[in-house]
């Protein structure tokens, strides 16, 4: 028997459809349900492709005891956070103000009169284990608890209120300001530590504070670190490490050891289109290592074939476990993706297995569970003999060769996962919603590699993707963050608008190397016009309903969209995506060079003084702010012919957009203007790059 879950759009709700918890989803009717009987609400937020949210979805609420007290003792809600970011950006603040960290799955409970939080936690087991209480027990103390200690209750909520709405106002606790030039040094220097290599725990992509730390490699200051030696490092462990699939290309989430081998084996969309945009920086700037390139490349041939919807969009999320046999009974982390030794056996030569081993860690023990994750263990250029031994593993995974598999179909959910006659081996199942966020993460990704690796193909991929954005995510003059098979749902948030309008940017200056035409109403118009034209709507809307007139930046949701909760943010803080403000306000200043309007401009120094405490304090939480200031302060225009711009395009130079003008001054080949001013016109190429690395670094 299945509850209300089983109607949901959201796979991440579908999976928990047949669990006995009489869960709900967020909306107004739950809400007032919850006040009406006087049950504490518990809210549980996870997302489709979450290891431990599948674990607990499989024990602790597939248990009929724990069931039937929660049914009978609170009002059980299940969010997905993809859907609803706002609402997890809340309440994962308040577990971390509780336990000092966060997590998913993501279990709070709240009062039901003012959805206030008056506990949180992240995955509990069926029985008491790994040193954490049984669920049963701690839902039983809860509710005696919110039954008998109600004044202690009101005191616990205020301070959980005042503290979030300290957090939302950003008081400036800086006793001193400092200077741009200090800050931006400051800024570098803490997001060039945090990409060291370290020797203890988990290794993530974080590629917010490594796309910051090779903007500070142009300049020249006495640094504790070889800059460009870390960030170079970034990018070797993720195209060496286990976190690559070296056989069917794409970035895990993240390794689960210090040595960059074992993954956490989901795939998801947002790391994917990151980590492309950051090779293809690493490679402009003259960092042209041959993996970087393999692994941009099949990381596009993995998105084209298993991440991309027939209309053009792009998938969410690949989860990290699968089925080795249809008639398992759970699925298994990463069994898609490892090898066992005798398996290498059967599927090559001796003299095959030899050089893998030579170039992979495989061994016979294995490094996964008696398994193994591959490894590079040097960087350079494959051999042709390796390059067709993974082919020979690509065809046992997937049941056909790379050359003939040009797209493999998504299984979108478990049982068709286990029904379907696989060629291969049984895939993870593939999220195949839509997020507008994550799909332009990966529309910049592709704009970028299109233009430093010379591949037009990359930026169709990346326009056809913008292109349904575009033509499908307007509902009555408003944009949209979802799409489920055609159909817009969730308003947009304010990271959807600042990375979507980042996305046409991008698009716009990857389109002056190729100028092709879109037909409008009333002419063709070119597609980089056509790109800055819609950038600039889109950024009306953001500024209409999302800019926080008496603070500065941008609340996450729009105005008439936050009545369900209980204090409206401000996202500065990066994650494993970076900071809707920190995107939005460097936006603002490209936008303002690129219209002459300095109307954004304006916006962008407001911005930056909103945050400006934030970024002073804790330098550490916030690299996309420190990005927003470096396009702030070294902003630079360049205005020349299309022949030059097209070799300009590839080059690495970060706070520089281009204009194509059909005009300049006699015996010029360009115009460099410096955020409110312009250079005299360059007589040379090596006089116009000469004045545009200089402008670059003029703080």
């Amino acid at each position: 028997m299945t509850n209300r879950l089983a109607e949901a759009k959201s796979l991440y709700l579908r999976k928990h459809a047949e669990n006995p918890i009489d869960w709900w989803s967020w909306c107004d009717e739950a809400l007032a349900t919850a006040r009406e009987q006087d049950k504490p609400i518990f809210l549980s937020i996870g997302y489709s492709s979450c290891h431990w949210c599948t674990v607990m979805e499989g024990e602790a609420f597939s248990d009929l005891a724990i069931a039937e007290y929660m049914n009978a003792n609170f009002l059980p809600i299940k969010v997905d956070r993809e859907e609803r970011p706002d609402l997890d950006s809340i309440y994962m603040q308040t577990l971390q103000m509780m336990s000092g960290q966060g997590g998913w799955p993501l279990n709070v409970f709240l009062s039901p009169d003012d959805l206030v939080p008056f506990y949180a936690g992240t995955y509990f087991p069926v029985d008491p284990r790994y040193g954490r209480p049984g669920f049963l027990q701690v839902l039983q103390a809860l509710r005696r608890y919110y039954d008998t200690e109600k004044e202690e209750l009101r005191q616990r909520k205020a301070l959980v209120v005042e503290a979030l709405l300290t957090s939302a106002v950003l008081q400036n606790s800086s006793t001193q300001e400092t200077e741009d030039q200090e800050l931006l040094l400051k800024g570098g220097e803490t997001s060039t530590g945090i990409i060291i290599p370290k020797q203890v725990g988990n290794s993530f992509p974080m590629i917010p504070y490594a796309e910051f730390a090779l903007r500070g490699t142009r300049f020249n200051y006495e640094s504790q670190y070889d800059r460009q030696q870390v960030c170079t490092q970034r990018g070797l462990d993720l195209v060496l490490g286990g976190i690559y699939d070296h056989v069917g290309g794409g970035f895990h989430r993240y390794t689960v050891d210090p040595t960059w081998t074992v993954p956490h084996f989901e795939k998801m969309l947002y790391d994917n289109g990151q980590i492309i945009e950051y090779l293809g920086n690493l490679w402009s700037a003259g960092i042209q290592e041959p993996a970087f390139e393999r692994a941009v490349a099949g990381t596009i041939k993995w998105l084209q074939r298993e991440m991309t919807a027939p209309t053009g969009y792009f998938y969410a999320a690949q989860d990290a476990d699968s089925f080795t046999h249809p008639t398992a009974a759970e699925p298994e982390e990463g069994a898609f993706y490892v090898w066992r030794y005798s398996e290498l056996e059967q599927l090559l030569t001796s003299a095959e297995l030899t050089e893998l081993q030579q170039n992979f860690t495989v061994t016979a023990n294995g490094n996964f569970e008696g398994q193994n994750v591959l490894q590079r263990l040097h960087q350079g250029e494959l051999s042709q003999t390796l390059e067709i031994s993974l082919s020979k593993l690509f065809a046992a995974r997937y049941g056909s060769t790379p050359e003939t598999l040009t797209t493999f179909p998504a299984a979108p959910d478990n049982q068709e996962a286990k029904t379907t006659e696989w060629p291969g081996r049984i895939p993870a199942v593939t999220d195949t919603k839509m997020i507008v966020a994550w799909n332009s993460l990966m529309i910049s990704g592709l704009a970028r590699a299109a233009v430093v690796f010379g591949q037009p193909s990359y930026l169709e991929l990346a326009a056809k993707a913008a292109n349904f954005i575009l033509d499908n995510q307007f509902i009555d003059g408003r944009f949209y963050r979802l799409n489920y098979q055609g159909e817009a749902s969730v308003l947009a948030q304010s990271e959807d608008y600042a990375f979507f309008i980042k996305a046409l940017l991008d698009l716009h200056q990857a389109s002056l190397r190729q100028i092709d035409y879109i037909s409008t109403q009333d002419s063709e118009l070119s597609t980089q016009y056509y790109w800055l034209e819609k950038a600039v709507a889109l950024q009306e809307e953001f500024n209409e309903f999302l800019w926080s007139v008496e603070l500065g930046g941008y609340f996450n949701t729009a105005s008439d969209n936050s009545q369900d909760l209980i204090v409206r943010e401000r996202s500065y803080i990066d994650n494993a995506t970076p900071s809707a403000n920190g995107i939005a306000i460097a936006n603002l200043v490209r936008l303002s060079l690129l219209t002459d309007n300095l109307h954004y401009l304006d916006l962008a120094e407001q911005g930056l003084r909103a945050f400006r405490g934030v970024m002073n304090n804790s330098p550490q939480a916030c690299p996309s702010l420190f990005t927003a200031l470096d396009w702030y302060r070294n902003s630079t225009l360049i205005r020349s012919n299309r022949e030059q711009l097209t070799s300009l395009i590839p080059k690495y130079l970060p706070t520089t957009v281009l204009a194509m003008v059909s005009e300049l001054p006699e015996g010029s080949v360009g115009l460099v203007c410096q955020g409110l001013k312009c250079l005299p016109a360059a007589g040379s190429v090596e006089e116009l790059l000469l004045q545009v690395q200089r402008s670059q670094i003029r703080m």
